[in-house]
């Protein structure tokens, strides 16, 4: 494009973003914005805001300032810095993270084992800013293998199954688990502590009440006689003795000085138990355990129990009752009786029921009653089921939910009154104050953020600063964070957050600050590309964008670079980006909440040549080949709105969805695939993937035994042989992973996938030392355009002490993939120092996040430092490297 042409671009930016808008207010009958309707004027244009020259495909536009001020409900464009800001951090950040950790680490090594439960809860909520899923399941599992009561295995239990979303699964109950002790519902709700069993797996128990001692079963008539109970026109008989032996109260009443003592009928009419019920206690009395009763009847013998202070029969009821809550259904229902009588393995089993159902039964009136407000928590109190576990859990699932609810507002209340330990407190109020934030109620918001410094979490100095930002104290806000910039050691989110306070070059130098000290901020990439474009540099702005895009993919980064698409007329790369948007987050909308993103590519589709299916698939085959996983997305994206049920599809998103460190997201597509898959054993197959990912290797496996014996399929052969290459292979191990390989070669697949088997087959060949075939394997990747077998292939050549051909291969994967970081890095591997040292810097500057480099800079350093102890400056630049590694990535390595 010519300068003229930019400037242009630059000037009309508004304008299309308007139309854009104008159009969307006319094809979306049933979609209501603010005051749409307070002018007339805007209607007065064209219905469709693209019309075209009939000389030229150029798109016309109307004038922008006579849009922008006739329309008060339309965007004004790109966001402007001055109103620009990062989302506080809502988990538990500290100054010195690893120092946490470390210390954190050592309470648990001290702590006896039955109580450690609470603090692997501390450890997930202070690792929870990593966002790392696996991390944080990790921390469940460790919480709920120490946990001891029968309240904190149901919680956990649940927290764990929410995590795997397993409620979006057609056809999955809520009593589903994955096979171990360690989620399974049944085993939650019994007593005892054995931390190496959880991870056993699971049978069904019989209720506890059900099993009985055999002396129990022994009855005598005439032990103490016969009473009769009467109850309307109809009479019980019991044995005197086995009624007395049921509690104190009992026994005082048929044998001490009451006047029942000396009578052999009783009118039980108005006791509040039906004869079905007395015949039920009778039994009882005798056996110790019971038959099969229905609920009412059970209800019964809990209400009968609690009013004599029978403790035996109120147990064995409470237990058998909750053996047989099934359903949500049931337990919304039986939930009232549970608490009214007291009854705390009940309120348990009604409240595993509520929790597994998370989210979906989020805002069911039932639910909201039993937890959101104080008297609800109280109640709970008195049968021990609540605790800062359970408000944990449920403020999380509501704040992911939707963060600004009352609801949210109301759990993370219920959380604060939960909180005894000083990371409670700090975290409940620090969470209060953001949600408080986000809803506008500022001086409240500043007052829990400074409620959560007090307890010690200093982070929450940029809630109380935000807050007084907004009430109009720039300068106060300034000081705060400026004090806490030269209190402690620099972060890179201590600048990120001043620069929202301060003026002129300052505040572009605190933005540039928090780059060099934290490159994974995104908030400053943003705001420089924000300024660029509103000096009409769009293609700078973009090119800032792609920095952090290259190893972060976020919607609202994908977000600012589609709106620089728009200006520069590149509606191809801006659906291009809409579209991975939408694969992230199916519902996001875009304009700061006026218009939806599928609608918008629905907007912009209409000034692009159309795809054929068969284009669609030679776009994604080129795409996949150019490691170009965002393209690679959206063109999926595209497939799947003409085809929403091809499950192989959904698969292949969720591929490179993992490749993007986008987790969460490849979990949905996994699961979507598995919901629209039209065999079974093909749904076997995502399922084994879904326990795969979420760390259960062996269940994995059985699926994709289970999916072969079916039916014989590439995937499941190659599921079965990545998940037993998961482990440290011996030679036989391996040749039967070799034999999986091939046996997935061999069953129908497209290129794609089978350039991955083929890639993953010479992997395993040259752990084997079977170089020449694991080359082959390579180079018939290389033929189907499996272009990540450069790597492969260039550890071969290495491996034959040929590093220049080794070097020479890294190099033509540079030069065809988009996403070069990790090629870049391994190609270090083959050249002198000073080669590698370039190759790692550019891999550092695409990828903060790799490790490696940082790591083999602190090596060099660290010998050289060694060697030449008076170079102290050396210690330093060693200590700085590995600094680098902790501030963007934490691993163990």
């Amino acid at each position: 494009m010519s300068r003229e042409g930019k400037e242009e671009s630059g000037n009309i930016w508004k304008s299309r973003f308007a139309s854009l808008i104008l159009q969307f207010s006319h094809t979306m009958g049933g979609f209501k914005l603010k005051d749409r309707c307070k002018t007339t004027q805007v209607h007065a244009y064209n219905t469709n805001p693209f019309p075209i020259s009939p000389t030229s495909s150029k798109l016309q536009y109307p004038i922008i300032n006579s849009i922008l001020s006739e329309s008060p409900f339309l965007p004004d464009g790109l966001p402007k810095t001055h109103s620009f800001e990062p989302p506080l951090d809502l988990s538990l950040k500290s100054l010195d993270f690893v120092q946490s950790l470390a210390d954190l680490y050592r309470k648990l090594q001290m702590t006896q084992d039955f109580n450690k439960s609470l603090l692997h809860l501390e450890q997930y909520a202070l690792l929870y800013t990593l966002g790392d899923p696996k991390l944080l399941r990790r921390c469940l599992q460790s919480a709920r293998q120490h946990a001891v009561d029968v309240h904190s295995k149901v919680v956990l239990s649940a927290w764990l199954r929410f995590e795997r979303r397993e409620d979006e699964l057609v056809g999955s109950s809520a009593f589903d688990c994955i096979g171990r002790v360690l989620e399974c519902p049944k085993t939650a709700l019994l007593h005892g502590y054995d931390p190496k069993s959880v991870f056993d797996h699971c049978q069904s128990h019989p209720p506890p009440n059900q099993i009985s001692d055999a002396n129990n079963f022994l009855t005598s008539e005439n032990d103490g006689g016969i009473i009769h109970f009467c109850i309307h026109n109809q009479e019980v008989n019991c044995i005197r003795g086995r009624i007395a032996a049921l509690s104190a109260p009992l026994k005082s009443m048929l044998y001490g000085d009451f006047i029942e003592s000396d009578k052999e009928k009783i009118d039980f009419t108005h006791i509040g138990i039906s004869v079905d019920g007395m015949r039920a206690v009778d039994s009882f009395s005798r056996t110790r355990r019971f038959d099969s009763y229905p609920p009412n009847i059970l209800l019964e013998l809990l209400s009968f129990a609690n009013r004599f202070c029978c403790e035996e029969l109120k147990s064995a009821s409470d237990s058998y009752l909750a053996s047989l809550v099934s359903d949500i259904d049931e337990a919304l229902i039986l939930i009232d009786y549970a608490l009214d009588e007291r009854a705390p393995l009940l309120v348990a089993s009604c409240l595993q029921l509520m929790l597994r159902e998370l989210p979906g039964y989020l805002y069911n009136p039932k639910v909201l009653n039993t937890f959101c407000s104080s008297e609800a928590r109280e109640r709970l109190a008195t049968v021990g089921q609540t605790s800062f576990l359970l408000y944990y859990f449920l403020s999380q699932v509501a704040i992911e939910d939707n963060m600004m609810s009352k609801v949210t507002l109301m759990l993370l209340n219920r959380l604060k009154e939960c909180a005894t330990e000083r990371w409670q407190k700090a975290l409940a109020m620090h969470q209060l104050g953001c949600v408080l934030l986000q809803r506008k109620d500022y001086k409240e918001a500043q007052r829990y953020f400074e409620m959560a410094i007090e307890a010690g979490h200093v982070y929450s100095v940029v809630g109380v600063a935000r807050a007084k930002f907004k009430q109009g104290q720039r300068f106060l806000a300034f000081e705060l964070i400026n004090g806490i910039i030269s209190e402690y050691t620099p972060m890179g989110w201590m600048y990120q957050e001043r620069s929202l306070y301060s003026l002129g070059k300052q505040k572009i130098l605190d933005v540039n600050d928090a780059t060099r000290l934290d490159p994974t901020l995104s908030f400053p990439y943003q705001y420089r590309a924000i300024v660029m474009v509103e000096e009409n540099q769009i293609e700078a702005a973009i090119a800032e964008i792609n920095r952090i895009v290259g190893f972060k993919v976020s919607p609202d980064c994908l977000e600012l670079r589609a709106w620089c698409f728009i200006a520069l007329e590149d509606y191809q790369s801006a659906i291009r980006d809409i579209r991975a948007l939408l694969t992230l987050e199916p519902n996001y909308v875009m304009f700061r909440g006026k218009m939806r993103a599928d609608h918008l590519v629905e907007l912009l589709s209409l000034h692009v040549q159309p795809w054929s299916p068969a284009d669609c698939w030679m776009q994604l085959y080129d795409r996949w080949s150019s490691v170009d996983d965002i393209g690679s997305l959206a063109v999926i994206h595209r497939m799947l709105i003409n085809d929403p049920g091809r499950s192989i599809l959904r698969f292949r998103q969720s591929l490179l969805l993992l490749r993007l460190n986008c987790q969460k997201a490849a979990m949905r597509s996994l699961r979507l695939a598995r919901n629209h898959s039209t065999s079974t054993y093909e749904r076997l197959v995502y399922e084994g993937w879904i326990l795969y990912d979420t760390g259960h290797r062996e269940e994995a496996l059985a699926k994709a035994e289970e999916s072969i014996s079916l039916q014989r399929s590439f995937e499941a052969f190659f599921l079965k042989a990545y998940a037993l290459a998961d482990a440290t292979l011996d030679s036989e191990s391996s040749s039967y992973v070799i034999q999986l390989l091939e046996e997935a070669l061999k069953c129908p697949s497209d290129g794609l996938r089978k350039g991955q088997a083929l890639n993953n087959l010479g992997s395993i060949y040259v752990d084997c030392n079977k170089l020449d075939l694991a080359a082959d394997c390579y180079v018939r990747a290389l033929e189907i355009k499996h272009t990540r077998a450069h790597q492969g292939l260039a550890r071969v050549y290495h491996l034959k002490s040929d590093r220049k051909s080794a070097y020479e291969e890294m190099t033509k994967l540079i030069d065809k993939a988009w996403n070069k970081a990790s090629a870049y890095e391994k190609r270090s591997e083959y050249c002198d120092r000073d080669m590698a040292n370039g190759d790692l810097s550019m891999a550092s500057l695409l990828d903060p996040l790799r490790t490696y480099p940082y790591r083999y800079r602190a090596a060099g350093t660290l010998s050289l430092s060694i060697a030449l102890p008076p170079l102290l400056v050396t210690n330093f630049f060693v200590q700085e490297e590995i600094a680098k590694i902790l501030t963007n990535n934490l691993t163990v390595g």
